[in-house]
């Protein structure tokens, strides 16, 4: 009697022991949120990849997306300075793109290295995007394929027809670029 009075404390240990360690395992495995405590931000697919993470978000960040009359969904994860750029201006940003099934298919963080270019010179989802949030802000946008590689898609990297999703930091803004 007394053994089996052991052996079921003992079977009553151990597995309490165990969930205590599945339930550690599953705490540490949940993606991290950018935002402060109580929010469930995520900035787009986890990505072993990166050699560099997004930076933070601000803690009043919004859940929910604002819509333009274009159709582009964006929600702003980190205010910046007043300083947004126009569509002939050069921006600096790192930023990280994805499908509706979280399947990256570009990201500055990949590289670790940030990147410039003409606003005018890329999706029109991004130009117009770009232009609502400040230097050194972050703004998380959903691009509609209109606003996007549309029908005809871009060979071999995105599909035709595909909505797309990025998270981009805007690290500086330069004024230089002109229209010849």
């Amino acid at each position: 009697m007394c053994r089996q009075l052991i052996f079921a404390v003992s079977l009553v240990v151990l597995t309490a022991m165990v969930v205590a360690a599945e339930e550690q395992k599953a705490e540490e495995q949940k993606p991290e949120s950018a935002a402060g405590a109580g929010t469930a931000i995520r900035l787009g697919p986890d990505d072993p990849k990166e050699k560099v993470k997004p930076g933070r978000v601000d803690e009043d960040a919004p859940q929910e997306f604002k819509s333009t009359k274009s159709g582009l969904r964006y929600r702003i994860l980190r205010k910046g300075d007043k300083t947004k750029p126009a569509e002939a201006d050069i921006v600096e940003v790192h930023y990280k793109g994805w499908f509706d099934d979280g399947t990256i298919f570009d990201s500055s963080y990949r590289t670790g290295n940030t990147v410039s270019f003409p606003l005018i010179r890329v999706i029109e989802g991004w130009t117009e995007g770009m232009q609502l949030v400040g230097k050194g802000g972050m703004i998380e946008l959903e691009v509609p394929a209109k606003l996007g590689y549309g029908e005809k898609g871009k060979k071999g990297v995105v599909p035709p027809n595909t909505r797309l999703h990025f998270i981009i930091e805007l690290i500086a803004v330069r004024q230089e670029f002109k229209f010849l």
